[in-house]
């Protein structure tokens, strides 16, 4: 059985998540003569890419309609992505309570799991009255319009609409997936918060590389069945997270920016080099946010050196460090008011840029306490320094006693009422957190 690991829902089953996301490059592929082969690119279980469908959604779709409505949209896949599905794939539609309902389903609050929320306490996003299990499963339960299993080779879509159906925007980008199954393109999980998002940012990018090359077919070309969701019918009506959710900010970054570089990749080698994504995936969301940036730009090695007292330990957890990456550090900036929320979706602030590097490590004692050191290594001291003081404009709002020029007591009525310790030198902020001020040292002595 595969390790629980920080973003562990997203990776058993390949999610759809409602949010907006910038426009990509329409694609051109290869066109197919519908002569050639008994089952060639464009054509699936008896309909073409370009066919009319007959279907009725106002009152759902009943079993042949949702057959042909399947098929139809799987040639389309096939024919914006250029390659053919090689298994079949089912779908089900289920209403937003059942997806809530369903026992141990994806965003499930799970089991306790301190190490993973200390990481994201560390990012301010997910506070000590709330697990990181709660706090996932609660964005998830509003933002999840789909997911593929690859178990089952099924689909599952989660219709908002008054009477459930199957919203084609949903279906085309889990059907990319179920292709990507089927090709072997999922690797294994990645051990860290930021390689997991960077590796998701290849399989949801491309995902929604085709789902919003299909709407743009569908405005401009294709005569396509309506959104649910909206009176009339309309292109749209789903419900989703907002930039004020920290959690959903973070866990969409592979949606939001992935599409730009396969988009590059595609427009630089076509599908060919979508392909080598898969083969050398981005090993930060540096190198996603900032596509010029793969792959010659890694992130740099950081550790953390143990000098915590006799009552502080690190946990038996594997690996021992996480690391939280340039989109969780925007995340964390944005949602707690430090930068401008302007196209959001790009993921980029002066505040999060020039991240080179950082390790994550928890700590905890025998009575029950927690706390953390987070050291970050940025590209240049100036880099760090703007770090720094977006960073410190955050505690310093929110702190009720600053006892030393370089720590913050936030009131234990804060969610995140602990105390910390923010250094810096040179290209490296260190950040200490501990229950107490005089914990800080105990955590971590300077």
């Amino acid at each position: 059985m595969r390790r629980r690991t920080l973003l562990a829902p997203l990776l058993a089953l390949l999610l759809v998540l409602a949010g907006c996301v910038g426009p990509v490059g329409d694609l051109n592929p290869i066109g197919h003569d519908r002569a050639a082969g008994e089952d060639p690119i464009g054509w699936e279980s008896g309909y073409w890419y370009d066919d009319s469908l007959s279907v009725t959604t106002e009152d759902g779709l009943n079993e042949s309609e949702r057959a042909a409505v399947l098929a139809r949209t799987k040639a389309r896949v096939e024919r914006l992505r250029d390659r053919e599905f090689e298994g079949n794939v089912s779908v089900e539609v289920i209403t937003r309570a059942q997806y809530r309902n369903q026992s141990g389903g994806p965003g499930g609050a799970g089991t306790e799991d301190h190490w993973n929320d200390q990481v994201w306490e560390a990012l301010l996003l997910v506070g000590e009255d709330s697990g990181t299990g709660q706090a996932l499963g609660e964005t998830y339960n509003t933002s999840v319009q789909g997911y593929y299993s690859p178990a089952s080779d099924n689909i599952t879509i989660v219709s908002d609409s008054p009477t459930p159906t199957i919203d084609r925007a949903t279906l085309s980008h889990e059907l990319v997936h179920a292709l990507q199954d089927q090709y072997g393109n999922f690797g294994d999980t990645p051990a860290t918060q930021d390689r997991q998002l960077a590796h998701q940012s290849v399989t949801e990018g491309e995902a929604n590389y085709i789902q919003w090359t299909y709407r743009d077919r569908c405005e401009n070309q294709w005569q396509c069945i309506p959104r649910p969701g909206r009176e009339g019918g309309g292109d749209g009506g789903s419900s989703g997270g907002t930039p004020e959710d920290g959690v959903f900010v973070t866990i969409y970054q592979p949606y939001a920016t992935g599409p730009g570089l396969i988009d590059q990749r595609y427009q630089d080698d076509g599908w060919d080099g979508v392909e080598q994504l898969y083969e050398n995936p981005p090993n930060s969301t540096e190198q996603v946010i900032h596509p010029d940036r793969y792959p010659d730009e890694e992130p740099v090695n950081v550790t953390v050196p143990d000098r915590s007292g006799e009552e502080w330990e690190r946990f038996d957890h594997a690996p021992v460090a996480d690391t939280a990456g340039e989109a969780s550090i925007y995340a964390m900036l944005l949602t707690n008011d430090a930068v401008s929320p302007d196209q959001w979706f790009r993921y980029r602030s002066d505040a999060s840029a020039g991240w080179g590097g950082d390790s994550l490590v928890p700590y905890r004692n025998g009575s029950g306490g927690y706390g953390y050191v987070w050291a970050i290594e940025w590209d240049t001291p100036e880099d760090a320094r703007e770090f720094e003081t977006t960073y410190r404009s955050i505690l310093e709002e929110r702190a009720s006693e600053r006892p030393h020029e370089n720590v913050y007591r936030l009131p234990d009525s804060d969610a995140f009422g602990d105390a910390f310790r923010v250094t810096r030198s040179g290209t490296r902020v260190r950040i200490v957190n501990a229950p107490t001020v005089e914990g800080l040292g105990a955590v971590h002595g300077e």
